[in-house]
């Protein structure tokens, strides 16, 4: 039986939070190993689904030299289930960046909604909620948007 506390509805919120405005500004890769589970890390993107720290940052080094201008809208977080010291998240966030593909004479803009799942669990080293599984589910593209 574990004797951390239960997670709430905030601290999931506050993670969400930074975990999006640390990709907005491409943070350096460090600054996100306190958001990320030390054991058993999975994140499932449409490109390929990585493991653990190596896993993260090679999906991360694509990703920022790919895109650019990103922003990233939260537009619902719900937490649809408990279990222990985990809990299951369902998050839609619209993603917007640039992308250009050489020669290209411009850039063009992605813009989609993500539907993601999330499992999330607090930290025995740190105490803080951390992501634990990250699924992309599926993507939907605004009209006129650019495609990945």
């Amino acid at each position: 039986m574990s004797n951390l506390a239960p997670l709430t509805e905030t601290e999931v919120k506050e993670l969400a939070a930074e975990w999006y405005g640390k990709l907005n500004v491409h943070a350096a890769l460090e600054d996100y190993r306190p958001l990320l589970a030390e054991e058993g890390l999975k994140m499932e993107f449409p490109e390929g689904t990585f493991t653990g720290w190596e896993g993260f940052k090679s999906w991360y080094e694509r990703v920022i030299g790919t895109f650019f201008d990103q922003v990233h809208t939260l537009k619902e977080l719900k937490i649809t289930s408990v279990s222990g010291n985990k809990v299951e998240v369902k998050i839609v966030v619209n993603w917007q960046a640039s992308t250009w593909n050489p020669p290209a004479p411009k850039s063009e803009r992605i813009v989609m909604d993500a539907y993601q799942t999330w499992e999330v669990t607090r930290s025995p080293q740190t105490q803080k909620p951390v992501i634990q599984v990250y699924i992309v589910n599926s993507m939907e593209d605004a009209k006129g948007s650019g495609k990945l």
